[in-house]
């Protein structure tokens, strides 16, 4: 204790010293608090189901094809009758309802799933039970959570047995469970029900060819392990293929992930590079101080040969520093909680939410956050006062007592060390510096890329068609176009889309397509294409330009031949330099044939980074889903666009609601959302680097400048002129960020590896950028070299000798 008071009493002696050690500190040690808290809330709370890792999600991907898929219901069927490594084997799909009989009608997600899901996630409920076998099929049966029960029937102690309205069908509540985590069903995930093989307007024989929408998961039986697993699945997948040959997902193979590792897959290479990045600057900041330790404690050579003339340890030396060291790193380990406390809610927004974090409860102050900042602190503090305490513990006491009250040269080996630091803190900033260039590069060109649809004043939301109003294609072909004149009504709306689908608005279905001239390849074989079912103006409403043919028109409806418009890209790929215009596809697992009548540009629906091959685009009077999707181009604020299309919903079909209303700018920052966050996170890292090693820069070479004044005295007292003496600093102060120079730039081509997977149109090796970083830090560590530098050509030769 006594040693803790004598420390805490020598920090306030130098409030200098202290201040800067702290807030050096405190910026890595808060920066590597806030990142923890992303990766312990994204990576490390855990999934809230009964032993997660047990779970796997069994997908499939098509041949020839990097995306992936769900799993279809036939093969479904045949892998749950055929398995014999889970004990339950499960699944669901997602879609949209309307819930009437509670206030204003409210679009809301639903998950129809098998009996069993529940059970297969360990999930108990909080009130009532989970689904029965028997109600798999037939029953209109709900669950809901606590978070909906308590908005919406008030958290009414009598819920079991209540019913909710969806789509316009009672169904009895059977259950309440807690509220389910976002990175596994999405915000709004609310009500599971039964059927999960019933989806409005798809029929039991096309679902029955093979089309991917269910969710499959899988507990494995204890024992079982995860190689066994994909061995056991590899003989069902070759199982379905020679029995079903026909079917549109015969050659798909398996992909198996197990739940934590399913919900974070696209997140770990960013997160890996930003765990990383953030390493490098508490790196540089430990460095940094441990550099002004060096220096504090060699200054302090005379105390130390006095408590070891007085009959001290060397140990109990050691651990007077090391104390010193530690609690500068506690104080700050506080501050950098504080600041990070500040930093993490941030992120979110950063983002554009695009993180999968419930809104409002990232904090950096939970407990295992709290408890890795101080041990951070704590290891921090010990690791970077070690080496200066050891070195000052081993003063020559008869040397140290005869150099009196003045100052000290560091040994050798100090200086030697000094020069590694400042070498490793320009290695690892250059390394930062070069990374970051390279993703802000990347986001600049990402954000610059042209969607090939006009964004300008968009507003987009969703409508859900109930079964019971709207049952067949003619039906909501029918409330398309009421809706559509309704809408075109209304003051303030320049241009309306209505479509199935939206670019870039969640993944538009997928469709099966070929010739069907020579050797058509089987079903299975076949390739795929974004498909999209549009209204008559869609093109010319959305910017997209028809390139030859014509639009859709209202002679397209369903007892007319079938018609299809495709990309400039599809009709490249496909038909190579002849007219696309007339020629004939088959499409769908039914293998359709429809008449291609247009060819329009190019769009980027998927995703902002990736090129179609091909894209299609149907009339809606004949294909379309009940799910509505409405656009409109219009300068009114968002909340008078969203008044006015309920106002019109309502008008035609009271039973309807809005589902996500919002401009369409939003759904661009979601695109653009981990592009954003890489970007600004490891530009203010490596900002922070780059400040941290020119103060470090500039403190070696002024310390050196500071001990070599005699020695500089008698050299401009023999005749060395100013810039001899420039030089002589100049060069001394560079060697080591020479080194670290040459050091940084190989470790930035190891970095490009590591973020290789997230630069867009930019190599990972650019030499101009790379080249860039490199020259800017040369730059400013010449300059932090000069200062000193030209302060040492300053030196009065007669006042320096005096010194002597």
């Amino acid at each position: 204790m006594n040693d803790i008071r004598f420390a805490f009493r020598k920090l306030r002696q130098t409030p200098a010293f202290t201040l800067i050690a702290i807030l050096t500190l405190a910026l890595g040690i808060g920066l590597n608090t806030a990142i923890f808290s992303l990766i312990n809330d994204l990576f490390l709370k855990g999934l809230p189901f009964q032993e997660p890792e047990r779970v796997l999600h069994i997908l499939t991907k098509g041949k020839d094809r990097t995306d992936e898929f769900q799993m279809s219901a036939p093969r479904f069927m045949l892998y749950r009758d055929g398995q014999t490594i889970f004990s339950g084997f499960a699944a669901e799909n997602q879609q949209a309802a309307t819930v009437s009989g509670l206030g204003d009608p409210l679009s809301v997600p639903i998950f129809k799933a098998t009996a069993n899901y529940f059970d297969v996630l360990g999930v108990r409920p909080i009130m009532g039970r989970t689904f029965l076998p028997q109600e798999e099929e037939g029953a209109d049966v709900a669950i809901i959570t606590d978070r909906f029960w308590k908005a919406r029937f008030a958290g009414s102690q009598d819920i079991i047995g209540k019913t909710i309205v969806l789509d316009g069908v009672a169904h009895t509540i059977v259950g309440v469970i807690a509220k389910m985590p976002v990175s596994w069903t999405g915000p709004n995930a609310d009500v599971w029900t039964t059927k999960p093989m019933v989806i409005p307007g798809f029929s039991y024989e096309k679902m029955m060819r093979g089309s991917a929408f269910l969710r499959v998961i899988g507990r494995l039986k204890p024992g079982v392990t995860l190689d066994q697993a994909k061995a056991a699945l590899g003989t069902l997948e070759d199982s379905y293929r020679s029995q079903f040959p026909e079917r549109g997902d015969a050659q798909a193979r398996n992909i198996i992930k197990t739940l934590p590792e399913d919900v974070t897959e696209n997140l770990r290479p960013g997160f890996a590079t930003l765990l990383t990045a953030v390493g490098f600057v508490l790196l540089i900041a430990c460095s940094n101080v441990a550099n002004l330790l060096l220096v504090r404690f060699s200054g302090r050579r005379r105390e130390i040969s006095l408590r070891l003339a007085l009959g001290a340890t060397r140990g109990s030396v050691l651990r007077l520093f090391v104390f010193e060291s530690v609690l500068i790193s506690l104080l700050a380990g506080i501050l950098g909680a504080a600041l990070a406390w500040q930093l993490v809610p941030l992120v979110p927004k950063l983002t554009a939410n695009f993180l999968p974090i419930e809104q409002g409860s990232a904090s950096a102050l939970s407990v295992p956050v709290l408890l890795f900042t101080i041990g951070l602190s704590l290891v921090t503090g010990f690791a970077m006062g070690l080496y200066p305490a050891l070195q000052s513990s081993r003063a020559d006491i008869v040397d140290a007592l005869k150099e009196g009250g003045r100052g000290t040269q560091g040994s050798v080996r100090q200086q030697r060390f000094r020069k590694i630091l400042v070498g490793a803190q320009v290695a690892l900033s250059v390394t930062l510096l070069a990374g970051a260039s390279l993703l802000i590069t990347s986001f600049v060109r990402l954000s610059q890329q042209d969607p090939g649809f006009n964004t300008d004043k968009l507003w987009i939301g969703v409508t859900v068609l109930s079964q019971a109003q709207h049952p067949d294609q003619a039906s909501r072909a029918r409330f398309a176009e009421q809706l559509q004149t309704a809408l075109r009504a209304t003051p303030g709306f320049e241009d309306l889309m209505l479509s199935s689908s939206f670019p870039l608005f969640g993944n538009p279905g997928a469709t099966l397509y070929t010739r069907p001239e020579g050797n058509v390849p089987p079903v299975a074989e076949r390739k795929g294409a974004p498909s999209n079912d549009i209204m008559p103006g869609w093109f010319r409403a959305a910017g997209i330009p028809l390139i030859a043919g014509r639009d859709f028109n209202e002679q397209d409806v369903m007892d007319h031949p079938n018609v299809i418009i495709i990309s400039k890209a599809g009709a490249k790929t496909v038909f190579g330099d002849e007219n696309p215009i007339g020629k004939t596809l088959l499409i769908t697992n039914g293998s359709v044939p429809v008449e291609i009548v247009g060819v329009v540009g190019d769009v980027r629906s998927v995703q902002l980074n990736q090129a179609n091959n091909m894209e299609f685009y149907r009339p809606f009077a004949q294909e379309s889903w009940p799910f509505l999707k409405i656009v409109v181009r219009s300068p009114l604020p968002p909340e008078t666009i969203t008044y006015s299309i309920q106002t019109a919903l309502r008008s035609i079909d009271p039973s309807l609601a809005l589902i996500w209303p919002q401009p369409f700018s939003e759904i661009m920052a979601q695109a653009l959302g981990q592009a954003r966050l890489m970007m600004w996170l490891l530009g203010i890292f490596a900002g922070v680097a780059l400040l941290l090693a020119s103060i470090g820069i500039y403190g070696a070479v002024a310390y050196t400048v500071e001990q070599r004044t005699g020695e500089i005295g008698v050299r401009m007292a023999l005749g060395a002129q100013t810039r001899d003496v420039l030089r002589l600093v100049v060069n001394q102060g560079m060697k080591p960020v020479l080194v670290g120079l040459a050091i940084g730039i190989a470790a930035a081509f190891a970095l490009g590896r590591l973020i290789g997977s997230q630069l867009y149109q930019v190599s990972a090796h650019d030499p101009l950028l790379l080249g860039g970083a490199t020259v800017l830090l040369m730059a400013i560590a010449l300059m932090a070299c000069l200062l000193p530098a030209r302060r040492a050509t300053n030196v009065d030769p007669i006042t320096a000798l005096r010194s002597e």
